[in-house]
């Protein structure tokens, strides 16, 4: 069944709105007893587009929001990582990695709303970056010591363990950093519209389909240790995302014509995963202090209570500033670095998708060629940031975010500066952090059921495009998928067997061919510009034109996505304009840096297929 779209053309999976009455009551215009169709336009009209500013305190409560959107992806990142890391039975150090992903969160949100695309879009950590690193940390130098898997017998302030987690985090901030140079010349140099000629929907389908799917060894060893709790925090998202999204409910609100009164909101499809793990999350406390789970560590089910990290909140400091280098000079390794790529490459082509899905519900034209390097560029700055602090982690936009635009009608990139302001202080919180690292394992796998088959169906969703059909499309697809799940397998399990003589080289093969999404990935990346197929099959033509539907009355080009401050006035020098990031004062049309014309599509071009192979 082809998922369902609202009412701008864009798929929204999880944040479909049909007809009735919005979150919040704006005051849109207009005559309120309207027929059908007039609700139909009501529905498409923004309450703020992209460079209104509301009210102070509608960006506070739409900024809470946002960051309430990302919640659960940036919390579940180092939680997933804590495990490779040597971390599960460290809860102090858990929270102060919450903490930073925040914080970097937050600082590179305000980057790429004042300078970057300049489009109302969050910043977060990216699962596309798992997958690499967890490949690099199941490596043999970097598997965890047994010891470190026993609670009893880890010293948190021991010097022996904390240079057991912190070369680790180490190798992966250094692998980050070079890493990230690459996206930032991709970006500013314009290349990124050279490497989008390459990239379709059968190279970016198995690539982000198999970061879920490489990632549910993760999950289900999360939900093992309690396949009640987790399957609960599982049902409970379900039924709050799918089941009840439509569902209104009475708050209380405040307006100056309406004083005091009650407004309908849609609780439910606005924060389903935070409901559904703050109940399950309530639940394990319960059971925890009325010893109905196991104290024993040794018992099935003795990860699902609440005080295993112990006195976590408490040891915790009210205030930490992080800061750069914070767990000492990073560390570059050939294979971390080569793995990353594969993730930066998989960020920067989601990311160009967001952009226009961003454009189109925030009121804003399309996205020209210079906004899409700054931002592509911005964000391999933002991964630079993520790499110096020690997140173990990038940033990249955030569909879920794109989503809840069309929820709110509210454009306006002022609410999500609010919510980066909001990013920084909790990371600056210590015990917010504190409080997020004590979510119980269960939970948190149940959570991962759910968000993992989210991004394996996400990825999937990309074949609309392509003509399925066509017994090309389903051999490079179906082939792709294969090899990308068959061959990290069996790297995982014959690891001594890659053995050139040289280590450097064994550790970047064996890093590249554990990780799934490089593989699949690479494999689509070949085969579909290497065996023939017009550009109609490839879905490559389907794919570019989403992006370039008339809009309508939009706002201008220059108004929305020009140099802020004083910097737009270094745009009238002709020095200036030829940088690929800078606007041109000279008209020029506003399409995807993707675009090709149909004429030119069907010319053959003979050396697509070489330069396909080199990169």
């Amino acid at each position: 069944m082809p998922p369902k779209k609202d009412s701008n053309g864009q798929d929204n999976y999880g944040f479909a709105i049909e007809g009735e009455e919005n979150i919040f009551d704006f005051p849109v215009g207009g005559d309120a007893k309207s027929g059908s169709q007039s609700a139909e336009k009501s529905s498409n009209k923004l309450a703020y587009c992209v460079t209104d500013v509301p009210p102070w305190y509608l960006c506070i409560i739409l900024g809470i929001q946002h960051f309430l959107t990302a919640f659960g992806s940036i919390v579940a990142i180092p939680l997933i990582l804590s495990q490779s890391l040597c971390l599960q039975h460290d809860g102090v150090t858990q929270s102060h990695l919450i903490s930073t992903i925040f914080f970097v969160s937050g600082l590179c949100t305000l980057l790429q709303v004042t300078v970057g695309v300049r489009l109302p879009i969050l910043q977060g950590g990216t699962f596309t970056f798992l997958a690499p690193s967890l490949a690099l940390l199941s490596t043999p130098k970097w598997t965890c010591p047994a010891w470190t898997q026993n609670a009893s017998l880890v010293n948190s302030s021991s010097p022996v363990f904390m240079e057991e987690w912190q070369s680790r985090l180490r190798e992966l901030q250094g692998s980050i950093l070079v890493a990230s140079c690459f996206q930032i010349l991709v970006g500013f140099s314009g290349l990124i519209g050279f490497l989008m000629r390459f990239i379709g929907p059968l190279t970016v389908a198995p690539t982000i389909s198999l970061i879920g799917l490489s990632l549910f060894d993760s999950a289900g060893t999360s939900a093992g240790h309690h396949w009640g709790i987790a399957a609960m925090t599982a049902a409970l998202i379900i039924l709050f995302s799918q089941y009840l999204r439509h569902v209104s409910i009475p708050i209380p609100a405040y307006s100056r014509a309406r004083k005091f009164h009650t407004s309908r909101m849609r609780l439910f499809q606005v924060l389903p995963v935070l409901l559904g793990v703050t109940i399950s999350w309530l639940f394990c406390y319960l059971l925890t202090i009325y010893d109905v789970l196991p104290p024993d560590p040794d018992k099935y089910g003795f990860l699902a209570r609440t005080d295993v990290k112990g006195d976590v909140v408490n040891q915790t400091p009210w205030f930490r500033f992080p800061y750069p280098g914070q767990w000492g000079v990073p560390t570059v390794s050939l294979a971390g670095v080569c793995g990353i790529l594969a993730g930066v490459i998989s960020s920067m082509v989601e990311s160009v998708g967001d952009y226009h899905a961003c454009a189109k519900l925030s009121g804003a034209p399309p996205p020209p060629r210079h906004a899409i390097n700054r931002g592509v560029g911005i964000e391999g700055v933002g991964c630079l940031l993520a790499g110096a602090w020690g997140t173990g982690n990038g940033t990249t936009s955030y569909s879920e975010n794109v989503g809840v635009l069309g929820i709110t009608r509210v454009g306006s990139r002022t609410v999500i500066l609010a919510s980066g302001i909001l990013m920084i202080f909790v990371g600056l919180f210590g015990k917010i952090g504190a409080i997020f690292a004590t979510i119980p394992t269960p939970v948190v796998g149940g959570m991962l059921l759910v968000m993992f088959g989210v991004i394996s169906a996400a990825g999937v969703s990309n074949l609309q495009y392509t003509d399925m059909n066509s017994s090309r499309n389903i051999f490079i697809f179906g082939f792709s998928m294969l090899t990308g799940l068959a061959i990290p397998n069996w790297a995982l399990k014959n690891s001594a067997a890659i053995a050139t003589g040289i280590v450097e080289v064994d550790q970047v093969v064996n890093v590249l061919l554990t990780t799934g999404m490089f593989v699949g990935g690479f494999f689509g990346f070949i085969l579909d510009n290497t065996i023939p197929g017009s550009v109609v099959e490839r879905g490559i033509v389907a794919w570019k034109n989403t992006h370039e539907e008339d809009l309508g009355d939009t706002l201008d080009t220059r108004e929305v996505y020009g140099l802020p401050f004083s910097l737009g006035s270094l745009a009238s020098s002709p020095w200036v304009q030829r940088m690929p990031f800078c606007p041109s004062t000279s008209p020029v049309a506003q399409s995807d840096i993707g675009t090709m014309d149909s004429k030119e599509a069907e010319k053959p071009d003979a050396s697509h297929v070489i330069v396909g192979v080199a990169l």
